[in-house]
C-alpha cells in the first residue's frame, strides 16, 4: 500500500487564510485521495465526532488527534495531509497537524505539542531521532534544530548517549546528552504556559 505523508508547500495554493475555530466548517480544494481521507478526519475532529473519525482513521490516529490542545489550524498546506497555523504561534516546526494516510485510512497523526517541561521536549526529540522520525521531531523542535540533529543518523551500535539533565542558561534551558568523546546540548526555549520547544542544538568534543 502507498503511504504518503503531509508535506507543506507543494502544489496547493490557498488564496485566502481560513480563520477556523473547532466548530467552524472547513473546506479545501483537495483532489488527491489521501487528502480527501485526511480532510474527512479533520472535519470529524472539528465537529467533535469520534464515530465519524473512526470510519476514516485507525483507533490510535483518532485518539491522538482528539488530544490536540490548540485551536484548529487555519489552512490546509500542501497537496495532502497537513494543516498549519497562520494566526497563532505554537511550539515546534510542525506548526499544526500532519497525517499519514495508508490506503483508505489515516494511520498516524502528528501534532504540535504543548510540553510543560524542558526535559520532556528534549527526551521526545531524542526518541524521534532514534526512530528516524522527522515529523515526530518537529512536534517539539524547530526546523533548524531538527535539521542539525538529523544530519547524522542515529546508530544503535555507535556511542551510548547518557542523559545529563537540563540546566538554566540565558533565555532558557540547556539539556545535555554526553557520550564518549563529547556531548550534545539541546537548547530549549519557551515556558510552562506557552510550551517548550528545542530551538537549537550544539556539540562539544572532549
Amino acid at each position: 500500500m502507498l503511504k504518503r505523508l503531509a508535506r507543506g508547500g507543494t502544489a496547493l495554493t490557498v488564496a485566502a487564510t481560513l480563520m477556523l475555530t473547532p466548530t467552524a466548517a472547513f473546506a479545501s480544494p483537495v483532489s488527491a485521495a489521501p487528502g480527501k481521507v485526511a480532510n474527512q478526519l479533520f472535519r470529524a475532529w472539528l465537529a467533535g465526532d469520534r464515530t465519524a473519525a473512526a470510519k476514516v482513521a485507525t483507533p490510535a490516529a483518532v485518539a491522538k488527534i482528539f488530544t490536540y490542545v490548540y485551536r484548529a489550524p487555519d489552512r490546509f498546506a500542501g497537496t495532502v495531509c497537513r494543516y498549519v497555523h497562520t494566526s497563532v504561534r505554537v511550539p515546534g516546526g510542525l506548526n499544526g497537524i500532519a497525517m499519514v494516510v495508508t490506503g483508505s485510512k489515516v494511520t498516524k497523526v502528528y501534532l504540535s505539542r504543548h510540553v510543560v517541561k524542558p526535559s520532556a521536549a528534549a527526551a521526545h526529540l531524542f526518541t524521534a531521532w532514534k526512530r528516524a522520525d522527522r515529523y515526530s521531531a518537529l512536534e517539539v523542535a524547530g526546523t533548524g534544530a531538527v535539521k542539525t540533529l538529523f544530519k547524522v543518523r542515529y546508530d544503535p551500535r555507535g556511542v551510548t548517549h547518557h542523559w545529563q539533565g537540563c540546566s538554566k542558561e540565558p533565555k532558557g534551558y540547556s539539556c545535555a546528552y554526553s557520550y564518549d568523546g563529547g556531548a550534545m546540548f539541546m537548547h530549549v526555549r519557551g515556558s510552562k504556559t506557552r510550551g517548550h520547544e528545542v530551538r537549537s542544538i550544539s556539540y562539544i568534543a572532549d
